[in-house]
């Protein structure tokens, strides 16, 4: 499984390249943060594709190694609309919380060393619940479930 620190970093060096789309890996991670991205408005569409192009009727027929997550980057007043991407648990630290500290962050203090998210700016989360695994910090308060805090996004 790759780390999420990749999918951060293209994201983020996209934005400030000015891209218009970009293409991930197709694995579930990537499809779970980027549909993240797209809920709460930082992208504007994800499509699959392969390596050339972002077409479905392509990906149906293309092999594993050749399959591509597409996302369109979103831009207002000729600024991009995510300005940060920053990982929190990291492969040597991985940052595990409840409930209360995941309202702890979302209500402006801090919980265990993460600094409390700011307006504007989502967390993802990753549950054990395999129906809802990839959530925003909000959504698992929402639902009751804990799990592990992987990146911020602002």
């Amino acid at each position: 499984m790759p780390l999420p620190y990749d999918l951060c970093a293209r994201v983020q060096n996209a934005f400030r390249a000015r891209h218009h789309r970009i293409a991930v890996d197709h694995t579930t991670q990537n499809l779970g943060i980027l549909s993240i991205l797209l809920r709460t408005g930082f992208i504007s569409n994800v499509t699959r594709g392969t390596i050339e192009s972002p077409s479905p009727a392509d990906f149906l027929h293309a092999g594993e190694a050749q399959r591509r997550i597409w996302a369109e980057l979103k831009y207002r007043d000729d600024r991009p609309v995510l300005t940060d991407m920053e990982l929190i648990s990291r492969p040597s630290r991985r940052i595990f919380m409840d409930i209360g500290e995941l309202r702890r962050i979302c209500s402006g203090r801090r919980a265990q060393t993460i600094k409390p998210l700011g307006m504007g700016e989502i967390a993802v989360v990753r549950t054990k619940n395999k129906e809802h695994e990839w959530l925003e910090v909000r959504e698992a308060l929402q639902l009751n479930l804990e799990g592990e805090v992987i990146c911020r996004a602002r």
